[in-house]
């Protein structure tokens, strides 16, 4: 953090390596903050993406490989690990989950593990990536302070958003499902206000549409900036620990780390649940 202040460092670490469009440039490279800003909805956040992504990649190709070379008889410690997380998910599912669907295991295994490894790069040192993508920067010529490098993916709202919408979307598909588009639209405007007067009811409609309407969208909305909430906070802390001397951040990141290993296990686990639970109470089909 040389030649920078604290406010410039915190800054440093909590702005993402964005790609977007400026009238002056065209597409490119965010230098600074305020270019990142004024490419606006268009930006790509690289860093997100990629950790994001690569994240994804790797947990496919780690449960492949496992699954792979699984035995009946005595199993590695890897398989045996593996096996205790599909456990964990399975019943977590069958607790929850009131369906047929064979889609909610898997979907629900891919959840947990994929955003608990996401959270987990939190644990890495604070300045030990991005002070390696400031080096390569300056290798090839660029401003060190000019380089950034996020390695959380959900401390970036874009991504967990991103997968709150995709919950969202699978929401409205399990409702056309099991409800039919009928059953679906009357899910919006016959509740929770209803009655057998035709007038009174077509007066209630638009009241229940807007009410149904706005539930369905707070609990993506709400999904995901619980997670980006607590995962940002975390970061946040982490960051302000290594302003300090060096010897107090021993004293205090390793306590924090060990208590956000808890934290990190727990939104994925979360976040899991409450998809389980929005896609089994639109599969519903009975009425209350």
């Amino acid at each position: 953090m040389a030649g920078q202040t604290s406010s410039d460092y915190i800054a440093h670490h909590l702005t993402n390596w964005t790609f977007g469009y400026l009238p002056e440039k065209g597409w490119v490279v965010a230098h600074t903050a305020e270019e990142a800003a004024q490419m606006g909805f268009k930006a790509i956040h690289l860093d997100s993406m990629l950790w994001s992504i690569g994240l994804g990649v790797f947990f496919c190709a780690l449960f492949w490989l496992v699954a792979r070379k699984a035995t009946s008889g005595v199993p590695t410690k890897l398989q045996a690990f593996v096996e205790l997380i599909v456990d964990f998910v399975d019943n977590s599912v069958r607790e929850s989950y009131n369906g047929p669907s064979k889609l909610i295991a898997p979907l629900s295994l891919t959840i947990f593990v994929w955003i608990f490894l996401m959270n987990l790069m939190d644990l890495v040192p604070i300045d030990f990536i991005p002070g390696t993508a400031q080096w390569i920067g300056s290798l090839m010529g660029h401003d060190p302070h000019h380089v950034y490098f996020k390695i959380v993916p959900t401390t970036d709202p874009n991504v967990t958003l991103g997968m709150a919408m995709c919950v969202l979307l699978l929401i409205i598909g399990f409702g056309l499902k099991y409800k039919g588009v009928g059953g679906f639209i009357a899910e919006f405007t016959l509740h929770p206000f209803s009655a057998k007067n035709p007038l009174l009811q077509a007066i209630l409609i638009p009241v229940n549409l807007v009410l149904e309407v706005v539930t369905l969208l707070a609990k993506p909305i709400s999904l995901g900036l619980r997670l980006f909430g607590n995962m940002y906070a975390g970061e946040l802390i982490f960051i302000l620990i290594a302003l300090m001397p060096f010897w107090i951040q021993w004293a205090l990141s390793v306590p924090w780390a060990i208590f956000h290993i808890l934290v990190i296990t727990l939104q994925a686990f979360v976040f899991m649940m409450l998809t389980i639970v929005y896609l089994s109470l639109i599969s519903q089909t009975s009425e209350h």
